[in-house]
């Protein structure tokens, strides 16, 4: 049994902030030998993003990099120096991935275009994450997660009717950027085992986000219909998010459901035949949300999720970070992970979004800012230390 799904691989990391990171992170749990690159004496900007332990802004302890970054291996590099672009193409001709996340113009800029390097690395996967992708009108264009998230049709259908959009929480757009730069590299590979020829990946977070609009698109496609924003309200009744004594549930009823609901709330008034149907629960919904309530806000969410369940009810609770990290399920499952950094010490950290049986996941810290120059312009490339002291002294690492 291999121990890791790609322990042979060896990918260049030159990604910063969210979306080209968690790919890599990915590919990293995977197994594969993650070389992350970043500027010298600056480092990647998610390491200034925070939170920070107890306020110390140590770019060494940022949360958000420590969790994207786990399993790489960590050096510097100045791309804008002519020895630093040099010592790049050297890393390029032993990789089988490069992942990079600027904007378009940003890699060509710099000598660096896919045409160039498939030159040196026939065999390159080059997968390239950025806000719009590498070819149309907008694609030099500026954007943030907010702005991928509006103009891919998510924010549109996301809140209330009657209210404004709303943004989800976190950075959907780039981990949504990061899943698919990993799921379209993994293919890329597949392919070139097949074939014996490398490619470019070209992600769009703005597509990326419109690929997800379950069935807006094809509803405007049959009907020219716009889907309305309808916030925790489905198109069954009761479907959605209630208050209980500590915090929201989520009640769930299809109509084969909605009788056993009526019994378990133990109320005669919910059992009224004019509630039958479903077209009739839509008409009555503010009437039966009323009559709910009382038996919801008597309980906790764990009462009523357990409870539920018996029934055979697809409940469930809005979780806090703190629920999730005392729940029974994800402990049986041993999600979350605790990893030792040098700068933090120990923490749990989410692990595998996934499980195989045969092959296993890697977690391993973090690395500090150039943490492994040594071991890879020495170890891999051959540089001599002294080689990589005057580098130092000159800004090319």
């Amino acid at each position: 049994m291999v121990d890791y799904a790609l322990s042979d691989l060896i990918v260049i990391d030159l990604t910063h902030r969210i979306a080209g990171p968690f790919c890599t992170q990915l590919l990293a749990g995977l197994g594969a030998e993650v070389i992350k690159i970043e500027k010298p004496g600056e480092g990647d900007a998610a390491r200034e993003m925070g939170p920070f332990p107890e306020g110390d802004a140590d770019p060494d302890k940022s949360a958000l990099f420590l969790y994207l970054n786990t399993g790489k291996k960590g050096i510097t590099l100045n791309l804008k120096h002519p020895a630093g672009v040099k010592i790049f193409k050297e890393l390029v001709e032993k990789a089988d991935v490069l992942v990079e996340n600027f904007s378009p113009r940003v890699m060509p800029s710099l000598g660096l275009s896919y045409e160039t390097l498939q030159e040196i690395n026939p065999r390159l996967i080059m997968t390239s994450i950025s806000n719009f992708g590498q070819t149309g009108p907008y694609r030099d264009y500026k954007s943030e997660d907010i702005v991928a998230a509006a103009m891919g049709g998510m924010l549109y259908i996301t809140g209330d009717q009657d209210r404004e959009p709303l943004r989800q929480g976190g950075f959907q757009a780039q981990y949504q950027g990061g899943l698919n730069g990993f799921v379209g590299t993994l293919t890329a590979l597949f392919y070139r085992d097949m074939t014996g020829e490398g490619q470019q990946v070209d992600i769009s977070l703005m597509e990326v986000m419109a690929s997800i609009l379950e069935q807006t698109i094809i509803a405007y496609s049959y009907s020219g219909e716009i889907t309305k924003r309808s916030g925790n309200q489905g198109g069954l009744h009761p479907w959605g998010l209630y208050p209980c004594k500590d915090g929201y549930v989520a009640v769930v009823a299809n109509p084969t459901q909605w009788p056993r609901i009526a019994k378990l709330m133990e109320n005669l008034q919910l059992e009224d035949p004019k509630y039958e149907t479903m077209a009739a629960r839509q008409d009555y919904r503010e009437e039966i949300d009323q009559l709910m309530l009382p038996w919801l806000r008597e309980r906790t969410m764990e009462q009523i999720y357990h409870t539920a369940q018996a029934w055979r009810l697809p409940f469930g609770y809005v979780a806090t970070s703190a629920d999730l990290m005392k729940s029974p399920q994800l402990k049986a499952r041993e999600f979350f992970q605790t990893i030792n950094h040098p700068k933090t010490g120990s923490i749990l950290y989410p692990g595998a979004p996934f499980k195989m049986t045969e092959t296993g996941w890697q977690m391993t810290p973090a690395p500090l800012l150039g943490q492994h120059n040594e071991e890879i312009y020495h170890g891999k490339l051959g540089y001599s230390k002294g080689d990589l002291l005057n580098m130092k002294q000159i800004g090319v690492i």
